[in-house]
């Protein structure tokens, strides 16, 4: 029987169709390198991403070509995600803080044909540029400079770029499951590996990432990804936004605390996206200072557990937010979020707290599982602890240039982290296998040792650590960064966790 209803492609073109049709005049603000601020909107970033397209194309790039970038969150990159995926291209976000021999690693692995960057990185790109064969143009993310080009003869430069690009250059019609995105975990067990995303997957994320009991933006929110555009595709939120037509702040290289409490306020953001150690700047700056955020009523917090006293002290002291979520670059990022459900609300104080301290439930289009280590399902009873097991529309299955699956026999992949399920799927991460420490026999997380050293007002920061020893196998400790410039006077129990 045909079917009743009508097929269209799930694309990253069609994001930007409707975010240039229906928010064309919803601001895009971007913050450079030198600190000044760039304004565009949902319809000049349209127009100009078919214009990059357009010239693109007529330097000859094949169906599938890999094009890295190495740039900070801004305009200019925000464009290349959607020329060149919905070009028919592959955008492949490079992390610029990996070691160079990573990123020669990386690019070569990827056979990366376009390498767009930042001014920033006109030194790295000349170091690298010798070991990358597979390299037929090099873009930089600006006007015409005679001072880059004495450094790099054979460099393009983007403005040209969008002068040459046709403005009625039209999109390809490509399939949903053609590649889009190419991402690389961070190798800390090893080579990184990549993750291919297609059009359908982006798109299913950020429809499922963006429910109301997931990130939940819409029209009227600001956003600020402080998230890199490197790492993970900003977990989604250019896609997200350009869904919803939200307004875009795009922060720049400026991360600093002192800096963001500065663009919050001039732009009025609404909801961040970041990792704990950003808001913990943004913490102490707004601790040192009167500037108080209105309008910014919360964030989404990832890539490392949130230490509960931060987020207590942002709901306490400035009525912020702070929700935790998990994800990984394999599940392109985001898997669970913690948002309550409604009997949470009649829980003490104490209990809602330790409820937000979990990584929370899967959001729509993801499943967990957490095994013993004879891969058996064990219960989902909020205390067996086991190893986290994923699988969804958006995880992966293979990585990029490997024959062999990423799954399991059974079709799950195997996130390396050790953790727990409750009957309504909350998920809390423990550890991850490799860091967890055992002791005496038990198994003791380093997480939450960390946690519990945070905790402490005369501590900034704390690693968990073990050692080797003949009765205990690995007892624990913490080596911990005091707060301040030093110690003062007795209170020394900052450091003897």
């Amino acid at each position: 029987m045909p079917s009743p209803m009508i097929y269209q492609d799930l694309t990253t073109a069609a994001l930007l169709g409707h975010a240039a049709q229906y928010h064309s005049e919803t601001e895009i603000v971007s913050v450079s390198t030198g600190g000044e601020k760039e304004r565009s909107c949902w319809g000049e970033v349209a127009s100009r991403a078919q214009r990059l397209a357009s010239a693109l194309a007529s330097l000859g790039l094949p169906p599938g070509a890999r094009c890295a970038t190495l740039a900070w969150n801004n305009r200019r990159h925000l464009e290349i995600y959607f020329a060149v995926a919905s070009g028919g291209w592959v955008t492949h976000t490079v992390n610029p803080r990996l070691s160079v021999d990573h990123l020669r690693y990386i690019l070569n692995d990827a056979a990366d044909e376009v390498l767009f960057f930042d001014q920033t990185f006109l030194p790295l790109v000349a170091q690298l540029l010798p070991q990358l064969p597979t390299v037929k143009h090099v873009v930089l993310m600006e006007s015409r400079s005679e001072a880059a080009l004495s450094q790099l003869p054979s460099l393009l430069f983007y403005d040209d770029l969008l002068q040459q690009g046709m403005a009625d250059y039209r999109w390809p019609q490509l399939n949903e499951l053609t590649p889009a995105s190419l991402c690389y975990t961070s190798g800390t067990t090893g080579r990184p590996k990549g993750v291919l995303n297609t059009h359908r997957s982006l798109v299913l994320h950020a429809l499922s990432g963006n429910q109301p009991d997931a990130a939940g933006i819409s029209a009227k929110d600001s956003l600020l990804p402080v998230v890199p555009m490197f790492h993970v595709n900003a977990w989604g939120t250019p896609f997200i936004a350009a869904m919803v037509g939200a307004r875009l702040v795009l922060p720049g290289p400026h991360l600093d605390g002192d800096s963001l409490l500065q663009l919050l306020a001039a732009e009025k953001v609404t909801v961040g996206f970041g990792v704990p150690v950003i808001w913990a700047g943004l913490l102490a700056a707004m601790r040192r200072t009167e500037v108080r955020l209105p309008e910014f009523k919360r964030a989404l917090v990832g890539g490392s557990a949130l230490p509960p006293s931060m987020a207590e002290a942002f709901q306490r002291d400035y009525g912020i937010a702070l929700t935790h979520a998990w994800g990984m670059t394999e599940t392109s990022p985001i898997g669970t979020i913690n948002t309550p459900l409604s009997k949470h609300d009649a829980l003490p104080a104490q209990e809602q707290q330790k409820q937000r301290a979990g990584q929370g439930r899967p959001i729509f289009g993801i499943e967990l599982q957490v095994v013993d280590v004879d891969g058996e399902p064990l219960p989902r009873d909020g205390q067996s602890q086991g190893y986290l097991q994923v699988r969804g529309h958006w995880v992966v299955e293979q990585y990029y240039g490997q024959d062999a699956s990423a799954l399991t026999a059974a079709g799950w992949f195997d996130t390396g982290d050790i953790g727990t399920l409750d009957a309504n799927g909350y998920l809390v991460i423990s550890d991850r296998a490799k860091d967890i420490i055992k002791s005496g026999g038990e198994w003791i997380s380093t997480v939450e040792l960390e946690n519990i050293a945070i905790a402490h007002p005369g501590v900034r920061s704390a690693a968990a650590i073990a050692a080797r020893h003949p009765r205990w196998d690995e007892p624990a400790g913490a080596a911990v960064r005091p707060c301040g410039r030093g110690r003062s006077g007795g209170d020394r129990s900052a450091e003897l966790v």
